[in-house]
């Protein structure tokens, strides 16, 4: 499959979630180091299917899923009344907020709740939510590193994170 074939089929997993504004506003928050959310959850998903896809699974699900695993809409660096620390408990809320605007398959909800894992139960059930695990890890200490904009900028998924028109 061609480069642009591969990102076609990509935006067909999430064309449905990737334009809507609740998706696009995990931009306002910093996620690791000036990567913010939204780009953060790209890469996951991105990724995600990229592996996802080499190894016959459902490549879907991992792309929704990754999108999705931090879909928390807060800013985690600051305190502001939650409860516990957000380590441990921003998994939980991305789920509530992603069955709020969105219908998941099982194997989507295991992804974001166990994204976290040990941090949290329950574990991962799907090879997609150990993926997302795994992908989640590397690009969070690519992040932090500073070695996203090797990675990531300029990257394939440009047009998607900033859509022309007709995309």
């Amino acid at each position: 499959m061609f480069q642009n074939e591969i990102k076609d089929a990509y935006h067909d997993c999430v064309q449905d979630l990737i334009h809507q504004p609740v998706v696009r506003s995990m931009d306002q928050y910093i996620q690791h180091g000036d990567v913010d959310c939204f780009e953060h959850s790209l890469f996951v998903s991105y990724y995600s299917f990229l592996i996802c896809r080499k190894l016959g699974l459902d490549t879907r699900s991992a792309a929704r899923g990754g999108l999705l695993h931090d879909f928390f809409l807060y800013d985690w660096h600051e305190k502001s009344g939650r409860k516990g620390l957000h380590g441990f408990t921003h998994p939980k809320t991305a789920l509530e907020n992603a069955r709020r605007h969105f219908e998941l398959n099982e194997t989507e909800q295991n992804i974001i709740r166990t994204h976290m894992w040990p941090l949290g139960l329950p574990v991962p059930l799907y090879p997609e939510a150990w993926v997302v695990w795994m992908v989640d890890k590397c690009c969070t200490f690519a992040e932090v590193a500073g070695w996203c904009r090797t990675l990531y900028r300029p990257h394939p998924l440009v047009p998607i994170m900033n859509p022309v028109k007709g995309r």
